[in-house]
């Protein structure tokens, strides 16, 4: 077992909390309130930014060629990603440009920059890969048995694509490459999923 295998077994947990959140469901089952999943847009365009600095910084840092260049084609993933959600922010009448952060938003932004910054690759890519890796398992789960035809259809199958998992993947590649199975990489992983499973219950709590 790979060390991202391995930190992703270890951490099922929160990885299923975050599945059973109410707002995931609400994806699921295309109940969601609107109002929660607008904010949810704004609030994910804002994390996506913080997300992109912190491939670049990753980048900068990478140790090799290698690493280097698979850290630029996983941040144009996330600028494509990026471009979705002003779609989606367009479409729900969202002003991306506006956007405040909410204070889970800022928390989990504010951990992951401040990771990319202070600590070596191996540290930033455990505090990248919960996201990448639980976007992936979320829209699998939420497109079986077939993908369902209603308002987040779109969301669902952006995250279950062929496309997208290949982007964890690769991550995780830089993972296994770059990190040691340490405490701070241990407990940088685990906080960032607790952070995944507050910024969906952040938006399940958002009220107009």
């Amino acid at each position: 077992m790979t060390l991202a295998e391995d930190l992703w077994k270890v951490n099922q947990d929160l990885a299923i909390a975050s599945l059973e959140n109410p707002f995931v469901q609400g994806i699921g089952d295309g109940t969601l309130a609107k109002a929660k999943f607008a904010y949810y847009v704004g609030q994910d365009a804002f994390f996506l930014e913080a997300f992109a600095r912190a491939y670049s910084i990753a980048a900068a840092k990478a140790p090799d060629r290698e690493g280097f260049d698979t850290f630029h084609k996983l941040t144009a993933g996330v600028l494509q990603e990026l471009q979705l959600h002003q779609s989606y922010a367009a479409r729900w009448g969202v002003d991306l440009q506006t956007v405040e952060p909410g204070a889970t938003t800022r928390r989990y932004t504010d951990f992951l920059l401040a990771t990319a910054w202070s600590q070596e690759v191996g540290v930033t890519t455990a505090a990248m890969l919960p996201c990448m890796r639980l976007y992936a398992f979320i829209g699998q789960k939420l497109a079986q048995p077939k993908i369902p035809d209603h308002t987040y259809s779109e969301w669902i199958c952006t995250y279950s694509s062929p496309e997208f998992e290949p982007l964890a993947d690769q991550l995780a590649e830089l993972a296994n490459r770059y990190a040691a199975m340490t405490q701070i990489v241990k407990s940088t992983y685990r906080y960032a999923m607790q952070c995944e499973r507050d910024f969906f219950q952040a938006a399940w709590e958002y009220a107009e």
